[in-house]
């Protein structure tokens, strides 16, 4: 058969390739999913371009946990292959098939590395896919060797970590770790495939810090380049302890020789030790272990012990000390002579031994040792040494000394022994322990001491011989001047008894009383007297009185005189001390009368509330009393300033009567009289009925003075001012003396004054009479006014034309108004002012005029008749104004008749010339004024 063309074979290859396409879109293959497989598109890019049918095996590589399990999805693409299947040699669990696929699933998969074979019989070709399985093992078992139990300082140690099993190692990664920080770091990428486990080594230098760390080593497998994460672990931590102990042997202390039984310390010293308290110390004396107490300081480690041989060790004995570190020690020894020496024996035949009683002192130290007993020695070693004595007062409390020497590996050692032997004695009373006379002063405290020798102590009691007061002795207390007296002491002790009398005496400071130096003294002047002072103390004190102003010493008796009186500072001295008292020394004498303190004249002022004073010297203070003895004052008791006024004084000092008084002054020492004469003055006063406080005058009356006087003896001088502008001199009266006036009395014992306000009266005068508005109409409004000045106030009264009606009057009648004006309101208006003084008028003229009606009734009758009724009208109001003084105001205006009015055409009788257009007044004596009201 021919071929088929190169147009059919790119139909025939197209329609392959549709087909092919076709099948893998629809039927696809199965993709492997964990746990059983899953329709999945699978198939090779190469295997479609390459080979029209082709097998394909999913996963194509997977990497698996080591034990774990894996399903493979076997697919092929031949629609109706002969027979397929997977090799492996991996156990398997289950199959799944289909007519192009097959799924199988693959347990505990435990081989590092597998590559299992998919294969389909397709169109008599085998059809084959290989895949890759691996398998991973995550770092359960991290393993860090361990470390040395304790490792020096200064030298190396090996870090080994061990992770058995774990793989990938080329996804392997072991870190050493010091703590938190690392210290060495290895990934072992580029290790095949199969390659599980890994070894981890470092060599490290041991530190002091590094003592107490903790080291470890950490595993990571990084799985995250393969879909996986990352596992890691961690080994157990193993603690480093590093330790310092130097190649020297310990220092020991101790002393050359030990007595048996006695207590003595030794110490055993090692510096440089690290960590010292980690170190043991093993402290012994021979076989006997030692108990030391170890003291730290830094890296220096001392260990103190007390060493106490017993019998057994006597003689060479070994001390040794052994410093245990880090399984290290280090040690040392010394050899100790042990030996046995005890205390010399010292007796006395009798300790205490009565007075004159022969007492033996023995003295000994063992079989080894030389005994000396006061400086004498015995004969040999081993051999004791002896003293007798008659025994003594003096032998009281001896001591006895016994020194023991012995010889121990060529050096000498001592121990001495001591004692005492009491004597038995009678009491001593000695001046030197028990003085006969005492001497202390008052008040600081003491204690008394008499103290008595003897064997047994004796005691001592010290009491008054009268069987009073008992010494408290050896007792701290005050010392008070009750304790001064002669005390019996008597001391007492087995032996018998000793007596002595002693004499205590407590000083003291002076003191002045009220009973031996009084605070007042009197004394009678013209007598004798002396000022003397008794002071108490211990020792007596010397007592001296000084006058206080001039110091002047009070010696012996005097004749008191009154400069006798005053103060005196009596002041008293001993050797504990000094007191003063100030003594004060009146000097009392009989009545007398002095001018100054007494005057034989005295004025009385009235009203003043003084009293006479009459100061009488004398002491005690004298009883005055003045009476009256002639006169208006005969038997009338003077008042005094004295406050010992006499009975009958009952008279005050307002009405003291003037006159001749007897004052009779009177003490314990005698009498005095005086005449005094006593008159009576008084101040200036005013009052409204003889200085009113309001005064009128009448103006023009002839100028006088203020009305005012004063009482008063002697008789007071009264000026009067004007407050404010002083008052002129006028012969008249005028109103500007009115005012206010300050008035002054003055005489010797004072002044009184007044204030008095002057008013001026004066007659009435009406000041101004006026009309408003100046014109008014018919039916119009207007209003007079009158002012009057006048003091008192004047009335106003009015008087109106005849007829006038409907006139208002304001409430003082100073205003005067008409409503709605006829031609009844005009006439004739007077004003008058009146007072207590006088009445006053004034007048003043109102008219009210109508409209000239016939006026526009000749203009409308004609012309002609007009001519003739203007010229009429005009004769008429020309020679009506003229000889009345009338004129129309709003027609003069413009108009020379007006001359009429203003010049020669006044008033006959209108005196006192022309007023203001229209307006005339018209003062009291007559004179009219007219005022024109017009309409227009």
């Amino acid at each position: 058969m021919p071929g088929p063309s190169p147009g059919l074979r790119q139909a025939l290859l197209g329609l392959w390739a549709a087909l092919g396409l076709g099948i893998l879109g629809i039927s696809g293959a199965l993709r492997f999913q964990r746990g059983g497989p899953q329709a999945e598109p699978a198939f090779s890019r190469s295997a479609v371009a390459l080979e029209p049918f082709w097998a394909d095996l999913q996963p194509r590589v997977a990497l698996v946990e080591r034990g774990g399990s894996l399903w493979l999805n076997c697919s092929t693409n031949c629609p109706r292959p002969e027979r397929g299947g997977l090799e492996t040699s991996l156990r398997r669990n289950g199959t799944q098939r289909g007519l192009r696929w097959l799924a199988r699933q693959l347990v505990d998969i435990r081989e590092p590395e597998t590559q299992p074979v998919c294969f389909f019989r397709c169109a008599r070709r085998t059809l084959q896919a290989r895949g890759l399985i691996r398998t991973f093992q995550r770092p359960d078992r991290v393993e860090l060797v361990p470390l040395p139990p304790w490792q020096p300082v200064g030298e190396n140690f090996t870090l080994s970590c061990r992770v058995p099993g774990a793989g990938p190692r080329a996804s392997l990664t072991l870190t050493l770790l010091r703590g938190a920080q690392e210290l060495t770091r290895r990934s072992f990428a580029g290790e095949p495939p199969r390659a599980r486990g890994a070894v981890l080594t470092a060599t490290v230098l041991a530190r002091r810090e590094d003592h107490g760390v903790n080291f470890s080593c950490l595993a990571e497998l990084d799985l995250r380049p393969h879909g996986l994460g990352l596992f890691a672990n961690s080994s157990a931590v193993r603690q480093l302890r590093t330790f310092a102990l130097p190649p020297i042997p310990p220092s020991l202390v101790a002393p050359r020789f030990l007595e048996v039984g006695s207590e003595r310390p030794v110490s055993c010293t090692l510096d440089g030790l690290f960590p010292a308290p980690e170190a043991g110390v093993y402290l012994s004396l021979g076989d006997q272990r030692l108990h030391p107490d170890v003291t730290l300081d830094g890296d220096n480690l001392v260990a103190t012990a007390t060493a106490t041989p017993s019998a057994e060790q006597e003689g060479i004995t070994q001390l040794m000390c052994s410093v245990t570190l880090g399984g290290e020690s280090r040690e040392t020894q010394e050899n100790l002579t042990v030996y046995s020496f005890p205390a010399p024996l010292l007796t006395l035949s009798e300790p205490e031994a009565p007075e004159g009683k022969v007492v033996t002192i023995s003295c000994w130290a063992g079989t080894r040792a030389l005994v000396t007993l006061e400086g004498i020695s015995a004969a040999v070693p081993g051999q004791p040494a002896e003293l007798q004595l008659n025994a003594t007062e003096n032998d009281d409390k001896r001591s006895f000394f016994c020194d023991a020497a012995l010889e121990v590996d060529g050096e000498t050692l001592r121990k001495n022994q001591s004692t005492e032997l009491r004597v038995l004695y009678s009491p001593r009373l000695d001046d030197s322990d028990c003085p006969r006379s005492w001497t202390w002063p008052e008040g600081p405290e003491q204690t008394l001491h008499c103290e008595a020798r003897g064997n047994p102590e004796p005691s001592v009691h010290c009491a008054r011989a009268d069987g009073g007061a008992v010494l408290a002795l050896g007792l701290l207390g005050p010392v008070t001047r009750a304790l001064a007296g002669t005390y019996r002491c008597t001391a007492v002790n087995g032996q018998g008894q000793a007596v002595k009398d002693v004499t205590l005496t407590v000083e003291y400071a002076p003191a002045l009383d009220s009973v031996g130096c009084p605070e007042h003294i009197i004394w009678l002047e013209g007598t004798e007297a002396s000022l003397s002072c008794v002071a108490h103390g211990v020792p007596p004190p010397s007592v001296s009185c000084v006058r206080s102003e001039n110091e002047e010493v009070m010696e012996g008796p005097l004749r008191v005189a009154r400069e006798h009186a005053g103060i005196y500072r009596c002041e008293a001295i001993n050797t504990r001390g000094s007191a003063a008292k100030n003594v004060v020394v009146t000097v009392e004498y009989g009545p007398s009368f002095e001018e100054l303190s007494c005057p034989s004249n005295w004025t009385w002022v009235e009203g003043s509330g003084k009293l006479f004073s009459c100061v009488v010297d004398g002491k005690p203070e004298p009883r005055v009393e003045c009476l009256g003895s002639e006169g208006a004052s005969e038997g009338v008791v003077l008042p005094l300033v004295s406050s010992n006024p006499g009975p009958r004084n009952s008279m005050t000092s307002s009405n003291l009567s003037p006159g001749i008084y007897l004052c009779n002054a009177t003490n314990r020492h005698g009498s005095a009289v005086k005449t005094v004469v006593v008159s009576a003055e008084s101040p200036p006063q005013m009052d409204e009925s003889s200085c009113p406080s309001h005064q009128t005058w009448l103006e023009g009356a002839e100028a006088t003075s203020l009305t005012c006087s004063a009482k008063g003896r002697p008789a007071p001088r009264v000026r009067c001012s004007r407050e404010g502008a002083a008052r002129l001199e006028r012969l008249r009266v005028s109103r500007e003396d009115a005012g206010t006036y300050h008035c002054v009395a003055t005489n010797m014992h004072g002044t009184d004054s007044r204030t008095v306000t002057v008013g001026v009266e004066y007659r009435p005068v009406v000041a101004e009479l006026a009309a408003s508005p100046p014109s008014v109409r018919p039916g119009g409004n207007f209003t007079l006014t009158c002012r009057a000045e006048a003091w008192p106030p004047a009335q106003i009264s009015w008087r109106t034309p005849p007829g006038a009606l409907n006139l208002g009057l304001s409430s003082n009648n100073s205003t005067l108004s008409v409503a709605s004006a006829m031609g009844s309101h005009g006439g004739e208006y007077e004003c008058a002012a009146t007072n207590a003084h006088g009445r006053h008028t004034r007048r003043i003229t109102v008219r009210v005029a109508g409209p000239w009606l016939w006026v526009a009734v000749g203009g409308a009758a004609g012309g002609a008749v007009l001519l003739a009724v203007g010229a009429g009208l005009a004769f008429y109001v020309q020679s009506t104004a003229c000889k009345k003084g009338e004129y129309n105001v709003q027609e003069a205006e413009s108009s020379g008749e007006a001359v009429c009015l203003n010049g020669a055409g006044g008033t006959p009788g209108a005196e006192g010339g022309a007023e203001t257009p229209g307006t005339a007044e018209s003062p009291a004596d007559g004179e009219v004024f007219a005022i024109q009201l017009t309409a227009s």
